[in-house]
């Protein structure tokens, strides 16, 4: 199994292009390997290996890059992680990427557990909206899903808190799992009806610690949907801001939407617009897969990092090569957490 390889060359005159005439703006930026969660689709119960203090980029490193990015046409960042909140004030963080020059939008990637202290501050300093990940409405299941006690509780603490601070869009994250959460489908579905809240579905993808749940329990998004218009009639519609691949849908009159994220049923790469920025400084142009470019040591030795984006740019390949159930096409993947998701 191989890459396609890129049609057109890379552009350099102010905006990022790959080889595929597809045009890079956003940047996901995983500031932790860490996580205070081990949900069965995305971490060993065990957790991994951590990364140490010194291999982890800094929050200046992290700004200095997107600063020299950002000259070259990145607008969009997302923080995730691990868990981003894991990691001690991430506000400062934000104020350091605030500042940059072109960076018109920052977004947070988060479980919320540790978001209801920090959410002012962080919109304080310029994180406009939140994708909160919530896979169970019952405090048994999302303890279960999660394998930590009190998930729920403080999950929805996060999430009243998100709404309080004036976070817009709210964007709740259901990775769908068969006989986890599946006739769960119309509660997630009912929560965007009266609240302005954008309910994702998200098909399982494989990476080696949850290859059995992958091929055992796998529900696809177009499923999802089918259980959801017995509930009442979907229409089509343009979905909240935002830089993701869902495609969105809404009961009629209803403040929010319902999306799905489908990976695996429906390959969403052409439309890829982003790169991301690993913990410890890895520019990677795909989620999975082995392709990735070191930054880190390259800024700590002041070499220029242009060079390194656009060859990034170039080798980004054409999609994904994920297999349902199987770690082909995963890069070596044990975890999610490792690249930012």
């Amino acid at each position: 199994m191989s890459y396609a390889m890129p049609r057109v060359r890379p552009s350099s005159n102010g905006t990022m292009v790959d080889g595929f005439g597809r045009r890079i703006e956003y940047l996901r930026i995983s500031v932790t390997d860490k996580c205070n969660l081990r949900c069965v689709y995305c971490m060993p119960e065990d957790g991994l290996p951590w990364l140490r203090r010194s291999e982890i980029l800094t929050y200046e490193e992290i700004a200095e890059i997107v600063r020299v990015m950002a000259d070259m046409g990145l607008r969009r960042l997302r923080l995730t992680g691990g868990e981003p909140l894991a990691r001690k004030d991430l506000p400062r963080l934000v104020d350091l990427l605030a500042a940059v020059p072109g960076i018109e939008d920052i977004a947070l990637s988060t479980n919320a557990v540790l978001l209801a202290p920090v959410a002012k501050r962080l919109r304080d300093a310029g994180v406009s909206r939140v994708n909160i990940s919530l896979d169970s409405l019952c405090a048994d299941r999302a303890d279960a899903i999660a394998r930590r006690p009190g998930t729920l509780a403080r999950v929805m603490e996060g999430l009243d808190a998100a709404h309080a601070v004036g976070f817009d869009p709210i964007k709740i994250n259901v990775v769908l799992m068969r006989g986890h959460n599946d006739d769960e489908v119309p509660d997630f579905a009912e929560l965007s009806r009266d609240r302005p809240l954008h309910v994702r579905f998200i098909e399982v993808m494989p990476t080696e610690s949850n290859l059995e749940l992958s091929a055992t329990n796998f529900l696809s998004c177009d499923e999802a949907l089918s259980r959801v218009a017995v509930v009442d009639a979907l229409e089509p519609v343009p979905g909240p801001a935002g830089n993701g691949p869902a495609t969105y849908f809404s009961f009629p009159g209803a403040q929010g939407t319902i999306g799905v994220i489908t990976p695996m049923s429906h390959n969403f790469c052409s439309r890829c617009n982003r790169m991301r920025l690993t913990a410890d400084g890895q520019l990677r142009p795909c989620l999975f897969g082995t392709i990735q470019t070191p930054l880190r040591d390259a800024l700590r030795h002041g070499e220029a990092l242009e060079p390194l984006i656009n060859e990034t740019l170039r080798i980004k390949p054409e999609k994904h090569l994920l297999v349902q159930g199987s770690a082909e096409g995963s890069g070596g993947l044990i975890a999610l957490s490792q690249t930012g998701g």
